[in-house]
């Protein structure tokens, strides 16, 4: 199953929130949630700097990372980002792959 970093900013409405019903409270409501759509959460950190979540997740695709980030960003309590991971067994069937390129000036 695909694999994906969700990079969670809170906005002050999120932060409200979060304050008022702390960090597990938060975790489990995501973890229903990406369990809802077939997939499950493998890990989720909060963090000091420019991400305030960071949530990986195992989901069923593209188009289940999109509706979590979509629906989450919408309610506006944070901006979510999205980042695909790949395994290295992925990297090396993209390595074998040939792209016919040419760069800029060459």
């Amino acid at each position: 199953m695909p694999k994906y970093l969700f990079k969670v900013k809170l906005t002050p409405d999120g932060l409200k929130g979060l304050l008022k019903e702390g960090g597990s409270a938060r975790r489990e409501v995501v973890g229903r949630m990406v369990d809802g759509l077939g997939g499950r959460v493998e890990a989720m950190y909060w963090a000091f700097g420019e991400d305030d979540v960071y949530v990986t997740a195992e989901l069923p695709g593209n188009t289940s990372a999109a509706a979590l980030g979509m629906v989450v960003s919408a309610a506006g309590g944070v901006r979510t980002s999205t980042v695909a991971l790949l395994s290295a067994e992925e990297i090396d069937e993209a390595v074998r792959q040939r792209v016919d390129y040419r760069a800029p000036g060459a």
